[in-house]
């Protein structure tokens, strides 16, 4: 059965999904959050690095695709708590995004707004991360540094694992 709106056209009639044409649901491994095995130290310098690299950089979360902090360097009153959360809703929408058009893994997002950046980046796949920007920051510079911080990220999250 078509539908037809009011000037006589006929439109498009969208068909139900059937449960087989959904990925199945992916399971995650356990939070790091709070994890005392981490290498906080060399994780804190990779962030600070990042940030000092990239002028207009206020600060980093490593946050876990869970929502959950499990570390920052924030120079501002932003909440890292907050940061965290949002980095994971972000990866939750570049990961459906990637899905459904068939295009692979999440790799990273940026949202620009009137005085500023939020780009989220795949560190694991447990954890992100997220890096605060102002405006005026040099985004193609931070897409450019970014990508390997994020390497030597995952680097030290592998690196004490059992």
């Amino acid at each position: 059965m078509s539908v037809v709106d009011s000037t006589g056209t006929v439109l498009p009639r969208r068909t139900a999904r059937q449960p087989g044409d959904l990925p199945a649901p992916r399971s995650f491994p356990p939070s790091l959050a709070g994890n005392p095995a981490l290498p906080y130290a060399a994780i804190g310098q990779e962030l600070a690095d990042l940030r000092l690299q990239i002028p207009g950089v206020h600060g980093c979360v490593l946050g876990g695709v869970d929502g959950l902090l499990i570390t920052h360097n924030m120079q501002t009153d932003v909440d890292p708590n907050d940061l965290a959360a949002l980095a994971a809703t972000t990866y939750g929408l570049g990961r459906q995004v990637g899905l459904r058009l068939g295009q692979g893994e999440f790799q990273q997002s940026t949202v620009r707004n009137d005085r500023g950046y939020l780009s989220v980046y795949a560190v694991s796949p447990q954890a992100l991360l997220a890096v605060v920007g102002q405006d005026s920051i040099n985004v193609a510079r931070l897409h450019l540094h970014a990508p390997s911080t994020a390497e030597r990220l995952a680097a030290l999250l592998e690196r004490d694992r059992p």
